[in-house]
C-alpha cells in the first residue's frame, strides 16, 4: 500500500481489451459515491509497444512500460498486479506475482489445466498476506444481484433445476482467421468451457450449489479455420459444452445446467441464469440487462412478471436509479469489489475465488473424461 491511505499501486500485465477496461474503470472512481481506495496503474507491461502507449498516452501515473513483467514484480512501489495472458502463462505468471507479494486480479480459467492451477494455489498457501482473485464482471449487475438475493431468500421452494449460461455468436463466421483461443496448446483442452466456464459458475458455485458429477457434451463445429495467412488450419479446441450436473442439498437434489458456448446463434455476449422452483422460479439475463423477471401462482397457472430494478448497484455510485446499467459499470462495481477485498472492507458478494477456480478445473476435467467416455463422471474421480 502507498503512503497515500487511499490508493492502492498497480501494475497491468497484458495490456489487451481487459486491461484496457479495468484503466477506464480506475479513471471513473469518482463515480462511486463510497470511500473505497483508488487503485493507480503504475506499471504495463506487454509485448507491444503499440498497446502499453494507451496507457502512458492516456494515465500520467504510469512510470513502468516494460515488455518484462519481472521489471513490474521487482518494483517496491507496485502494491498490486491485473494479469490478462494466455492460459498457457497463467501458472508461471500468476506463481511470479504472489511470489513477488503482489495482490493479484486474475483472469480465468486459472491456470491451463487442473495441474497448473494446483500449483498456482499451492503458492497462494505460502503467500497467505496476498489477496489473490479471479476476475468476473456479471454477476456485479443489479438484476444479478436481486437474483442473488431472491434465491438467498428460500422464495423458490424446494429447487427443481437451476440453468445457467454463458454465449457467444461471433465464431459462427467460418472465415474468422484463428486465435489464440482456437488453439489448443494455448487455450487448454477445456475449449469454451476454460474461457467462459466460470462465468457461468459463480453464482452456482458461491450460493453452495457444488456439483458431485457431471455428464458432458462437447461439441467442436468448426474444425478448421484460415491462419490470416492464407492458408487453412486444424481447429481443435471445443466450440460449446453443455453439461448437466447433480447437486446435492441434504436430502434434496436438483439438476444444474452449465452451458459455455462460442457458437449460439444471436448471442452476442450473453449470461443467463434461471432458478425455477415448487414455490416460485425467477431468471436474469444481459440480454435484458435491467430486468428481474420471477412468477407469480394463480392456483395451476403461473404468470412471469417483469421488475426494472435500474441503476442500482451492490456499491452505490453517484448515478441516479433511473438510469441503466452496462458492461462498463459491472468493470467498475467488480474493481470496487476487489479492492475492497485487498483492503479488508466487507462486501455481500466477493469475486470469484483461488477455491472456485479450483472447483471449475475438477469440473471441467471431469467434464472431458465424461464426453470422452460417454459416462456420467464424478468429481471425486478426478
Amino acid at each position: 500500500m502507498s503512503n497515500e491511505k487511499k490508493t492502492v499501486r498497480f501494475a497491468v500485465i497484458g495490456c489487451g481489451l481487459m486491461g484496457r477496461e479495468f484503466a477506464c474503470a480506475a479513471a471513473r472512481w469518482c463515480q462511486l459515491s463510497t470511500d473505497i481506495p483508488k487503485p493507480v496503474i503504475v506499471g504495463v507491461c506487454d509485448l507491444s509497444e503499440d498497446a502499453r502507449r494507451y496507457f502512458t498516452d492516456n494515465f500520467d501515473t504510469v512510470k513502468y512500460s516494460t515488455t518484462d513483467y519481472h521489471e513490474l514484480l521487482a518494483a517496491e512501489d507496485i502494491d498490486a498486479v491485473y494479469c490478462a495472458v494466455p492460459h498457457n502463462l497463467h501458472k508461471q505468471f500468476y506463481v511470479d506475482i504472489i511470489n513477488a507479494g503482489k495482490h493479484l486480479l486474475g483472469e480465468k480459467p486459472f491456470g491451463i489445466d487442473k495441474e497448473d492451477n494446483a500449483a498456482i494455489l499451492e503458492a497462494i498457501k505460502a503467500h497467505p498476506e496476498v489477496v489473490v482473485r479471479c476476475s468476473g464482471e456479471f454477476p456485479f449487475f443489479p438484476g444479478a444481484q436481486e437474483m442473488i438475493r431472491w434465491i438467498k431468500s428460500g422464495a423458490a421452494g424446494k429447487i427443481i433445476e437451476v440453468r445457467s449460461n454463458f454465449r457467444h455468436s461471433s465464431d459462427m463466421d467460418v472465415n474468422k482467421p484463428i486465435n489464440w483461443k482456437r488453439m489448443i496448446e494455448i487455450n487448454g483442452e477445456y475449449g469454451c468451457m476454460g474461457d467462459l466456464g466460470l462465468h457461468a459458475e459463480h453464482i452456482p458455485f458461491r450460493l453452495g450449489w457444488i456439483p458431485e458429477s457431471v455428464s458432458a457434451y462437447l461439441s467442436n463445429i468448426v474444425r478448421v479455420r484460415p491462419d490470416g495467412k492464407g492458408n487453412t488450419v486444424p481447429c481443435l479446441t471445443w466450440d460449446n459444452a453443455h453439461l448437466v450436473c447433480n447437486v446435492k442439498q441434504g436430502e434434496e437434489e436438483f439438476p444444474l445446467i452449465l452451458e459455455t458456448k462460442r457458437i449460439c446463434p444471436g448471442a452476442t455476449n450473453s449470461w443467463n441464469i434461471e432458478v425455477d422452483g415448487l414455490s416460485q422460479s425467477a431468471r436474469y439475463s444481459t440480454d435484458d440487462p435491467n430486468a428481474f423477471y420471477y412468477t407469480e401462482h394463480r392456483g395451476r397457472e403461473q404468470a412471469w412478471c417483469r421488475v426494472d430494478i435500474g441503476h442500482k448497484p451492490m456499491i452505490p455510485t453517484v448515478t441516479g436509479s433511473i438510469f441503466e446499467f452496462g458492461f462498463t459499470d459491472s468493470m467498475l462495481q467488480m474493481w470496487a469489489t476487489f479492492m475492497c477485498e485487498v483492503c479488508g472492507i466487507p462486501v455481500p458478494f466477493g469475486c470469484l475465488t483461488p477455491e472456485e477456480t479450483e472447483l471449475s478445473h475438477k469440473l471441467q476435467t471431469a467434464a472431458l473424461i465424461s464426453h470422452k467416455e460417454r459416462r456420467a463422471v464424478t468429481l471425486e474421480e478426478v
